[in-house]
């Protein structure tokens, strides 16, 4: 039997010479995973799609394509509690159209991306997870059985929203440059919108904070606008596309210096946003504080899906231990001031990689100081608390270069024209950000290395 390999010949050594070019980099190819038009033409699946409001795009024809491609039999599916009420549906289309022996539905309680439940999933011997209404945050490399996202992108009247938008701003002199985001069901509607803006004379920016998809926002992860990549002239306001104010308000945190407005969809509505910086805050610091005396530690690593991180509880456990401090491990799904209150006085401090809104926004009613990572990072004495530094903002809205700067004199800063200097206002948002501190939970940090570019090279 002839052999199908073939010797190619010998080729000439490359040049060693170091002024050679560096050939071009080209981006990567992908291959689209077509769905058949046996799945979408499929009048039956149609039909039952139907039953599911038709402005909710829950990737029916998507799932049922995955499932038959890769012979799953034991499908779970998990929902955030909004979605429930389409999960027993759901199932009933799954079970019906495919070949599965078991299709679950986890009622467990979920919150965020961040609860993704594999390890449930693969409790009940699943070969693949579908979970609804978030985004990708534990990448599927990282899960212990395949996983399918289905963000349940949910139209919305874009018109209504930039109706709305030119109704409040459009004979505005100062509102110029608009930041536009929200969570994830409504990326498409602000990729949308950002056009038909720009058409109206706003200038547009559409952040983004890696992983997450641009324009959106999370209750613990939000994209940091620097001022520098907006205009000199006119006020900055954000447009937030959501129901609530949860995810909103982590974009407030984050970016305290721009006005927020949330635009509600379902009632075509836009509301001015207000938090209160100075309160949390300085909670936020006396939580440190009362820490930084504390003896024996207790370290909470969150069970619920994937939000204990053990690359954090590591970390962590190095510091206490270089340091001599005692700590105690506890494994909790959900925490609460009347849990924590169970172990009295035998911590004086905690520490729970669960989170970090639960310390934000419940950490008044825990008897004992509830910390972040980012907090313990403080409280250890390994970062300076943001009371204790100072900082130069260099941005459009100061002065950062004397009188050409902003036109206002070489005194408007009340700083001699160098820049306006006052306590460093951002408490970071980035526990799943690309770009965070070493305290963050995410699963694909930046790589170190530098890129080419700053090598010079193109």
């Amino acid at each position: 039997m002839e052999s199908d390999l073939q010797l190619l010949p010998p080729q000439s050594p490359l040049p060693t010479t170091t002024d050679q070019k560096p050939q071009p980099r080209h981006p990567k190819r992908f291959i689209k995973n077509q769905i058949p038009s046996s799945i979408t033409d499929d009048p039956s699946l149609n039909a039952a799609i139907a039953l599911l409001p038709s402005n909710y795009n829950f990737e029916i024809h998507k799932s049922v394509w995955r499932i038959r491609s890769t012979g799953a039999k034991r499908v779970a599916l998990q929902f955030p509690e909004g979605l429930l009420m389409y999960s027993l549906v759901i199932s009933d289309i799954i079970t019906a159209f495919t070949d599965v022996d078991r299709c679950f539905v986890l009622g467990d309680v979920t919150y965020g991306a961040c609860c993704v439940d594999d390890l449930s999933a693969a409790a009940l011997d699943a070969d693949l997870l579908i979970h609804y209404g978030h985004s990708c945050l534990v990448p599927v490399d990282n899960t212990v059985i395949p996983c399918l996202y289905v963000f349940v992108d949910i139209k919305i009247d874009v018109d209504r929203l930039t109706d709305t938008v030119k109704l409040n701003f459009g004979s505005s002199i100062v509102v110029k440059q608009i930041v536009l985001a929200g969570t994830i069901q409504f990326a498409t509607a602000i990729r949308a919108a950002k056009p038909e803006l720009e058409r109206l004379g706003f200038r547009v920016l559409i952040p983004q904070s890696k992983p997450l998809s641009a324009g959106e926002v999370l209750g613990c992860t939000a994209p940091v606008v620097p001022m520098s990549r907006l205009e000199d002239e006119g006020e900055v306001v954000l447009i937030f596309v959501a129901d609530g104010r949860f995810h909103l308000e982590a974009f407030m945190i984050a970016n305290p210096r721009i006005k927020a407005f949330r635009y509600d969809p379902y009632i075509g509505s836009l509301f001015l946003e207000e938090y209160d910086h100075k309160g949390m805050k300085e909670c936020r610091k006396n939580a440190i504080l009362k820490a930084k005396q504390a003896k024996n530690w207790g370290i909470v690593l969150g069970t619920l899906g994937r939000q204990g991180n053990p690359r954090i509880l590591d970390r962590l456990e190095k510091k206490m231990s270089a340091k001599g401090l005692s700590w105690t491990i506890i494994l909790m799904s959900e925490l609460s001031p009347a849990r924590i209150a169970l172990f009295g006085d035998s911590v004086d401090a905690w520490i729970q990689i669960a989170c970090p809104r639960l310390s934000i926004d419940w950490g008044d009613a825990f008897i004992k100081p509830l910390l972040t990572p980012f907090e313990a990072e403080i409280a250890l004495g390994d970062l300076p608390g943001w009371w204790e530094k100072k900082t130069v903002i260099k941005d459009s809205s100061v002065c950062s270069n004397g009188v050409d700067c902003c036109r206002k004199g070489e005194d408007c800063c009340g700083n001699n024209g160098n820049g306006l200097e006052e306590n460093v206002v951002d408490y970071p948002m980035d526990y799943y950000s690309q770009d965070g501190g070493e305290w963050n939970s995410c699963y694909s940090k930046k790589p170190t290395r530098p890129s080419l570019r700053n090598n010079g090279l193109k």
